[in-house]
């Protein structure tokens, strides 16, 4: 069995546990701050668009069960690629989409990825989905951690309400 750990940042980071943490194979989903340089940031520090750092999702997952391109699959079907600026209603550096490479074979096979992605023409708007290598990962207070378990009301009218919700369904047909 090999462990390993895949890292995606795809907007509010509440939103990018549910739909992973379902998965036969994935151990764990933590919420948490990357790509900044800042150590140990809050959630306000992040806010503030001034560290570099991204609201991110770190995924422990055994690769005989699920394998690194399934994880991949599952995070497109998240986001809206082809938006530089944000995700849905949340704007800023903090909520940009990248995936964070941990070896040179998650890096070729985050390219592959995007380029299927693009080849495909789900999209007609250019992928703007950064592939970086991977920083510190550094987790997020525990009131951010599984928040779709801890407060499902206030999860789900926020997946709605930000458009999340509307932009799955009509791109992939489905919520999840």
């Amino acid at each position: 069995m090999t462990i390993q750990k895949a890292i995606f940042a795809g907007g509010c980071f509440w939103c990018m546990v549910k739909p992973f943490d379902r998965y036969d194979g994935v151990i764990s989903v933590v919420s948490g701050y990357t790509g900044g340089d800042v150590e140990n940031p809050s959630y306000e520090l992040v806010c503030t668009n001034t560290t570099g750092h991204r609201e991110a999702v770190e995924i422990t997952f055994e690769d005989e069960i699920i394998s690194y391109e399934e994880l991949l699959s599952i995070f497109w079907r998240q986001i809206d690629p082809t938006d530089a600026g944000g995700q849905f209603f949340d704007r800023g550096e903090s909520y940009q989409t990248a995936i964070y490479t941990t070896s040179p074979e998650q890096y070729e096979k985050a390219h592959q990825s995007k380029h299927d992605l693009e080849a495909s023409g789900k999209f007609s708007k250019e992928i703007q989905t950064e592939i970086l290598p991977a920083k510190p990962f550094y987790p997020a207070e525990e009131g951010h951690q599984n928040y779709y378990l801890k407060n499902p009301s206030h999860y789900n009218r926020y997946a709605i309400g930000s458009g999340r919700v509307a932009f799955k369904i009509n791109h992939w047909g489905e919520e999840e």
